[in-house]
């Protein structure tokens, strides 16, 4: 038999922020930050890209512009690039959760203003240093940097905007 209490009475908290109560049926429509949301589905999208890598192989490390080097040492079986992935994929997933967060949609996280500003600022500043981050990783591809690149500006800015827009409230 399901407990029917309030969500009070079950310990569950209720946090106001901007007029609405996080946890009332509109707190998502009437707070949700659009900028935080959409920086989040593409943080979790990147996520499940990376994951993809691991799952369909060397040809997906091909295809997503890892390098040779990476998709030779996953064709190989070697353990570094499915770690390395996996890192990535899981960092990207908690930045993801983060931006949620942000946005008003789950509860809030431990230093979600500290979080956010860091996150942004990795994204912008990957976005800008390619030129220099490049000659470190020979055997990604041009067409690797110039994606990736484009992404994390388009995720820097969606934080960046949102970050702005919700500053008052974190």
């Amino acid at each position: 038999m399901s407990d029917v209490r309030p969500a009070r009475m079950l310990g569950a908290r209720r946090h106001r922020v901007g007029g609405s109560t996080i946890g009332s049926k509109d707190f998502m429509a009437t707070t949700a930050n659009p900028f935080l949301l959409i920086g989040a589905a593409l943080s979790a999208a990147a996520a499940l890209a990376h994951l993809a890598c691991i799952a369909f192989g060397p040809s997906w490390y091909r295809a997503m512009g890892a390098g040779e080097q990476m998709a030779r040492m996953a064709a190989e079986g070697r353990w570094y690039p499915t770690v390395v992935t996996l890192a990535i994929s899981a960092l990207l997933a908690v930045w993801s959760l983060y931006a949620l967060s942000g946005a008003g949609v789950i509860g809030r996280l431990p230093l979600l203003r500290t979080a956010l500003c860091l996150i942004t600022a990795v994204y912008l500043l990957r976005a800008f240093a390619a030129p220099l981050l490049r000659p470190a990783f020979p055997g990604n591809s041009t067409a690797f940097w110039i994606a990736s690149s484009a992404i994390c500006l388009l995720l820097g800015a969606m934080h960046l905007i949102g970050l702005r827009q919700v500053w008052g409230r974190l």
